[in-house]
């Protein structure tokens, strides 16, 4: 698929979540959605991106979004993630990476000279719309859950 784009809908999904259940984004049709993706529970970066919103998640819900992080881990291993972090925000598996692709952030990475397939860091800012306002690709995570929460307070 295509890169998306600031502007362009965002494509809808349903996936298994943390607790149980599933996460749809036409769930949150009218406010506005933060959707992560990374790349695996429980490592370092990923772990502190969970914290970061999870952290600042009453201050997301004060502007009535949603924070949704996405990998390809199941829901099991979400599950266990939460709990051992005390995480909040939604965890969705995309164990297919279906909505990775869709995404465009399922892509082709290198470490130590081989290459294989993962989850870029990335992501989406949803307008209340349902359009995308604004994305971060290749994500530093330092920081970063405090600049998507001034991005959605200016929206």
């Amino acid at each position: 698929m295509a890169d998306l784009t600031i502007g362009d809908i965002a494509p809808e999904f349903e996936l298994p979540r943390d607790g149980g259940g599933s996460v749809s984004l036409k769930t949150f049709t009218g406010k506005p959605v933060v959707l992560y993706f990374y790349p695996k529970d429980d490592t370092e970066a990923c772990t502190k991106e969970a914290i970061s919103f999870t952290g600042l998640l009453p201050e997301f819900e004060k502007v009535s979004a949603s924070v949704i992080g996405v990998s390809p881990d199941s829901v099991k291993k979400h599950d266990k993630f939460a709990k051992k972090h005390g995480l909040s925000v939604i965890l969705a598996a995309d164990e297919d990476t279906a909505l990775a692709n869709l995404y465009g952030v399922w892509k082709e990475k290198s470490m130590y000279g081989r290459t294989y397939m993962g989850v870029e860091r990335t992501t989406f800012l949803i307008g209340a719309d349902g359009r995308i306002a604004r994305i971060w690709s290749k994500v530093k995570v330092k920081g970063h859950a405090e600049e998507v929460l001034e991005s959605l307070k200016a929206l």
